[in-house]
């Protein structure tokens, strides 16, 4: 159990509750918070103590068929914050997702008791408008997913902020897809990078400088972009020029792809914890990441991976160049892949579970 959670929950609680859980998330795209948002509502669904589940969402949320076979869940809809509270009904308690959903929760409580958790995801302060401290100050507990997210919601709310982390995605790869991405590049040395193409959060701008400056003294390394995004076509012609870069598009199946990698580069601006890299952990691939947000949570420099100032194309070059040597990756690799139970679906799921039940048998504390 997490420690910061086991000094808040009461220890007589083997009387367990029967929970019917609301998950809110209003989000209109598909991004790292929902993709955990279906890991965590697939690894309640079936537990002991779980009844239910209804998903509050956009009505044309991805997360819809994400979640279309998994058994207990019922969704509701809702385009905005006011909507979607009568269908839901009142429940054990309404987990926030999302910042538009923290909303929605303080609005269901205000209008069906039903009390309400918040996860947040990102580094980014919480604005200290009166709304937002509203929000916070009334909900039974905040989650964040990294030290530097919980420094920066502690002193919005009332009780101790609990950290529960981000799960890596339960995969299956194929090594024949790996293979076959691998052969397209012969005697190519692969350095890869996913997620959004939004140069703001996920900085792809720092991996192109540091392509163009390795370009001429490691001509065989390769760097390999993959998602979409609002920055998609100014990423594409800045880097035009560049004969090491390539745009691989989303791939849905990313796991598939993670595998053929040499290198693992997260380049990020800023980042509240940033999942994708536990899945390029589970893969084996070992990481170079910048040091900001909650990374240095889960990447702690020359044992689970190399990190370098954010913004640092210098420096990104030279860890880039350091990966060559094979023993280090399989060192770094080894060593980031020992600490993965601590990130599993499962392990998520428990640690939220045992804070439902907190939440459940006090909820007005």
């Amino acid at each position: 159990m997490n420690a910061t959670i086991a000094a808040i929950i009461p220890t007589n609680l083997s009387a367990r509750l029967t929970l019917h859980i609301i998950h809110a998330n209003l989000a209109k795209g598909f991004r790292g918070g929902e993709r955990q948002t279906v890991l965590l509502i697939k690894a309640l669904a079936g537990k002991p103590g779980v009844s239910s589940q209804t998903l509050v969402c956009q009505p044309d949320s991805p997360l819809r068929s994400e979640l279309s076979t998994t058994p207990g869940v019922r969704f509701v809809s809702a385009r905005h914050q006011l909507a979607g509270h009568r269908q839901a009904g009142r429940t054990d308690l309404v987990h926030a997702h999302d910042a538009k959903a923290v909303h929605w929760a303080w609005l269901h409580r205000r209008f069906l008791a039903t009390p309400y958790l918040i996860t947040r995801r990102v580094d980014t302060p919480v604005k200290r408008r009166f709304s937002n401290r509203l929000f916070y100050r009334n909900a039974q507990r905040c989650v964040a997913l990294s030290s530097v997210i919980a420094d920066n919601i502690q002193p919005l709310s009332p009780y101790p902020v609990v950290k529960i982390p981000s799960a890596f995605t339960s995969f299956t790869t194929s090594p024949k897809v790996a293979q076959d991405f691998r052969a397209r590049y012969p005697d190519r040395f692969l350095v890869g990078h996913a997620g959004a193409l939004v140069d703001r959060h996920k900085g792809q701008r720092v991996l192109i400088d540091a392509a163009r400056r390795l370009q001429r003294s490691q001509p065989d390394m390769l760097f390999v972009f993959f998602g979409r995004g609002e920055d998609e076509t100014t990423l594409k012609q800045e880097s035009a020029d560049l004969d090491n870069v390539v745009w691989a598009g989303f791939k849905p199946d990313l796991g598939h792809y993670l595998a053929a990698l040499d290198v693992f580069a997260f380049p990020s601006r800023n980042e509240g914890l940033g999942s994708v890299l536990l899945d390029a952990m589970k893969a084996e691939v070992p990481i170079v990441a910048s040091q900001t947000g909650g990374i240095p949570d889960i990447i702690h420099h020359g044992k689970t991976g190399l990190l370098f100032p954010s913004g640092d194309a210098e420096t990104l070059s030279r860890h880039l160049v350091s990966l060559r040597d094979k023993a280090l990756r399989l060192t770094l690799a080894q060593n980031a892949t020992q600490q993965l139970s601590q990130y599993t679906p499962e392990a998520m799921a428990n640690s939220y579970m045992d804070l439902y039940l907190s939440i459940a048998q006090h909820p007005n504390h």
